[in-house]
């Protein structure tokens, strides 16, 4: 195994070994604390831009196989783990998880103390890194991170958004899903609960969805800040007590925005499967999966929307819903994958929200199963 660096802006470096490909690469540091997943999470188009960081200290045991995509490829800049197994087994594997890496180009390392950088990122916030097989010199990594283009300004949505229509599902409920990044889960739960799903890409303008007239519109994930996505929200406030809409994640900030609201850059972000959102209809608390650097400031909301839900770790907003049209979102992922299925209820609200269509357009948050 090739020697392999990591270099942050601040000028912490960690040596390691090469895991995946040889090269070098740079992006955003985060971490995630799930245990398992990690092919969900690195072809989750959400990470787009970032060096991803798996707190769970032995990863690849089980391998990597043909069914755990949320993508067609990686999306993930960069890969950092503690251990990186070779040797893996699971009845679904169709290969180890390093040449895996290695076939699609993703550059990552291991045999570093994780924990160390995942302090290092909750004491200084998230940062900009490289990681290299080539260049070892920690001067000139650390300037190299220092340099590094920063998330705002990449047009990240742009680049993992579709290029087509895409259509799934024969359901009764018609669908249109602006693809910001979105999950191949999330789609596959909307046709799971009867809907016909068409995807379009997220330059899509307001006449061309109404035009097919679907029964509600689904908001996706994607990666990156959500100030750079204006043209969404342009399209979102078109859409307004049009349609009905549901938001996920970057799509609960677009909703957000659309609404008159204002977004904020989380110190170091949710990223894990084990993050407490309490419902505020229900009293109920849900551990859920997550995934953004970016949030909701809750003061920014006018009177016409209704706080849902909280993250019971920072009290960040986690969820929201229109008073008097029929639109809400919610900031975690209901789908997990990877994660608790605790919010998969959601779908179902969505489902009823679109049956009331030619109705009052309201709705409650059900308790979840």
């Amino acid at each position: 195994m090739k020697k392999a660096i990591l270099a942050l802006e601040d000028g912490t470096v960690y040596e390691g070994l090469s895991y995946g490909a040889a090269g070098e690469v740079s992006g955003e540091v985060v971490f995630n604390t799930s245990m398992t997943g990690y092919q969900e999470i690195l072809t989750d188009p959400s990470y787009a831009g970032q060096l991803v960081t798996l707190t769970y200290p032995m990863i690849g045991n089980y391998g990597v196989n043909d069914d755990d995509y949320e993508s067609a490829k990686p999306q993930a800049n960069g890969f950092i783990v503690r251990e990186g197994v070779a040797t893996y087994s699971n009845y679904r594997a169709t290969g180890g998880l390093g040449e895996w890496l290695t076939g699609y180009g993703v550059v990552g390392i291991c045999e570093i103390d994780t924990r160390a950088l995942t302090k290092r990122i909750r004491t200084v916030g998230a940062m900009r890194g490289v990681i290299s097989t080539e260049d070892l010199s920690a001067n000139s990594l650390v300037e190299k991170a220092k340099n590094a283009p920063a998330l705002l300004g990449q047009g990240l949505v742009r680049q993992v958004t579709g290029t087509g229509v895409r259509e799934a599902g024969t359901g009764p409920q018609r669908v249109t899903a602006i693809d910001y990044g979105a999950k191949s889960s999330i789609i596959d739960l909307l046709v799971e609960a009867g809907c016909t799903v068409r995807g379009v890409p997220a330059g899509t303008g307001i006449e061309e969805i109404l035009a097919d007239d679907p029964d509600g519109v689904f908001l996706s994930n994607g990666p990156g800040d959500p100030n750079e996505v204006d043209y969404a929200v342009d399209t979102i406030k078109g859409l307004l007590g049009k349609k009905p809409i549901f938001g996920i994640c970057l799509g609960h900030q677009l909703l957000c925005q659309a609404l008159g609201a204002r977004t904020y850059k989380l110190k170091f972000g949710h990223r894990g499967g084990n993050q407490p959102v309490k419902n505020l209809a229900t009293g109920r608390v849900e551990i859920t999966s997550q995934n953004h650097g970016y949030a909701v400031d809750p003061e920014s909301l006018p009177d016409t929307v209704e706080v849902t839900h909280l993250n019971l770790n920072d009290m960040t907003n986690e969820g929201i819903r229109c008073r008097e049209i029929p639109a809400f979102s919610v900031q975690y992922h209901p789908e997990a994958s990877p994660g608790p299925r605790d919010s998969r209820y959601l779908f179902d609200d969505f489902i009823e929200l679109m049956g009331t269509r030619r109705g009052s357009g309201r709705m409650s948050i059900r308790e979840g199963s």
